[in-house]
């Protein structure tokens, strides 16, 4: 707290401390730290990256939706087909059997 200096006539002089030293000291160096951390964020290049990747999943997604909608449809569409394929030989056995009855 007090520093003891000596004068030319070697007499003792007592010096106070001065405490805001230390709280400067503190604030520069909390200053550059935080200085520091922010430098330390991506690089246009990491940016450039990292939106390439999320265009590149939006795209990976979109194909697998449509995939998926693709393998519904050809599920679906062989169900139809025997419907349709069984009313339309019952059409051509209608038609083929009238002229035969005659």
């Amino acid at each position: 707290m007090f520093e003891i200096k000596y004068d030319i006539y070697l007499q003792p002089i007592l010096i106070k401390k001065n405490k805001n030293t230390m709280k400067k000291v503190l604030s520069i160096v909390a200053a550059s730290a935080i200085f520091a951390i922010v430098a330390c964020g991506p690089s246009a290049d990491e940016k450039a990256k990292a939106e390439q990747a999320k265009l590149d999943s939006i795209e990976q997604q979109r194909i697998a939706d449509s995939t998926l909608q693709a393998q519904e449809a050809a599920m679906s569409a062989p169900a139809d087909t025997t419907a349709v394929s069984a009313d339309s030989t019952a059409a051509t056995t209608t038609t083929t059997e009238a002229p035969a009855t005659k």
